[in-house]
């Protein structure tokens, strides 16, 4: 994958993080707010002030996650991001951080 490859599929994956979170908001009574600074994504659980933050890291073409339950990386492997520690893909992941901190089950799946 070359730089402009990785670059442009990570902001893809912001953008649909984004996109379900706010769906999230919308639907439910989770009071969900999401920000972003260039790479980094921070959605904020306003109930209970806690955050996921969701960044790519070109230099290694991966994405990581830092959320209650600890830091995660996520390389690119047969068109998913997994897990470069214990092979879990990235969306089922990420649903089930946010399942734990939003308080009810959240699922969450990529838009490619």
């Amino acid at each position: 994958m070359t730089d402009s490859e990785f670059l442009a599929l990570a902001e893809s994956t912001l953008d649909n993080i984004e996109s379900a979170m706010e769906q999230v908001a919308e639907d439910t009574d989770v009071d969900i707010e999401c920000s972003r600074s260039g790479n980094v994504l921070q959605i904020e659980f306003a109930d209970n002030g806690t955050k996921i933050i969701v960044n790519s890291q070109a230099p290694m073409k991966e994405m990581w996650i830092a959320a209650r339950s600890g830091g995660f990386h996520y390389r690119r492997v047969d068109n998913r991001w997994i897990n470069t520690r214990d092979g879990s893909e990235f969306y089922e992941a990420l649903s089930t951080m946010a399942s734990e901190q939003a308080g009810i089950p959240l699922t969450l799946r990529d838009a490619g």
